[in-house]
């Protein structure tokens, strides 16, 4: 799959696309991409995704502190196992912002030689949102493309949605926020040193660095999978400021006890995959407690993704 930062220098012919930020790529996103490729592939066609970077809350709602489900190499990584061929992850800025559809679509349309359109009923583009399934549809009899409208996923109880995952997360709803996912919710990072405390305590921990833009979990113990030097081992992760050693901690640690594992991570990259929210974060009045709590943890977490 290739990979573009932007439609400067790129020109394709016939492509099948689809245009969002697919935050997530969760099961609506990948009903999207499904039709898309299955279309495009049976035309002998390009399936192209077309995403931006920053999120355009960023730009448009003044939201600098926003954070997403997945950083922009991990929706192209999602899009590419979904059989996507193409991803252009554009920059959105004010100047984006200010375009009308149609002088948005004329360009899309002239680089990649769009002939099919997939878009979500509710989609629109453009300054002022005004390029919405109508206008888009009127444009593409112009420009030389067909407008498909792609129905919307639910839960069984409300239509999936980027923004609600994202609320389920922070709340340490992980096992909510899978089902919208399709998958379990990931952090990614390389294992940087810590204070050392976990090894004291006959419980070694990895600590991650994880991309500032990530949504974090809710402060609290979750059972999840790690994935470490291609392998796939249990583990009990502990999202906080770690209170029963420090009351001056602000911003989260990410740490995580790998089960059946006694070698050095540093500088490796760790995968967490969050399968269930164990409890809150508390502190606990000595260590002893703290161990035997964790020890406990250990069991449940054993039980739960065995």
């Amino acid at each position: 799959m290739a990979h573009f930062r932007s439609l400067d220098d790129l020109t394709l012919q016939n492509a099948w696309l689809t245009i969002g930020v697919f935050d997530g790529v969760h099961r609506g996103h990948q009903e999207i991409i499904r039709q898309l490729t299955a279309g495009a592939h049976a035309d002998r066609a390009p399936a192209v995704v077309l995403t931006f970077f920053p999120h355009p809350a960023v730009i448009l709602g003044g939201k600098n502190d926003f954070k997403s489900l997945t950083t922009p190499e991990e929706r192209a990584a999602l899009l590419e196992s979904l059989g996507v061929d193409t991803v252009i992850t554009h920059p959105f800025d004010r100047a984006l912002a200010a375009q009308t559809a149609e002088e948005f679509m004329c360009r899309v349309a002239l680089t990649l030689g769009l002939r099919h359109l997939l878009v979500g009923f509710d989609f629109a583009l453009g300054h002022g949102r005004e390029g919405n399934v109508a206008r888009l549809t009127e444009l593409g009899k112009t420009l030389g493309y067909e407008v498909h409208t792609i129905t919307p996923v639910t839960n069984g109880k409300e239509t999936i949605s980027s923004t609600r995952i994202r609320q389920q997360i922070v709340a340490g709803e992980v096992t909510a926020a899978a089902v919208g996912l399709g998958r379990c919710y990931a952090l990614t990072g390389p294992v940087i040193r810590g204070d050392g405390r976990g090894k004291k305590i006959n419980i070694p921990t990895a600590n991650l660095d994880i991309p500032a833009e990530k949504v974090i979990p809710a402060n609290g113990v979750y059972a999840c999978w790690a994935w470490a030097s291609g392998k796939k081992y249990l583990s009990v992760t502990n999202l906080g400021i770690r209170p029963t050693f420090t009351t001056e901690e602000n911003a989260p640690h990410v740490e995580t006890h790998l089960l059946d594992f006694d070698r050095d991570l540093y500088g490796q990259e760790v995968k967490l995959e969050f399968v269930e929210r164990l409890r809150e974060e508390r502190k606990f009045p000595s260590v002893d407690a703290l161990v035997g709590q964790i020890h406990r943890d250990i069991a449940r977490a054993s039980r739960i993704l065995n």
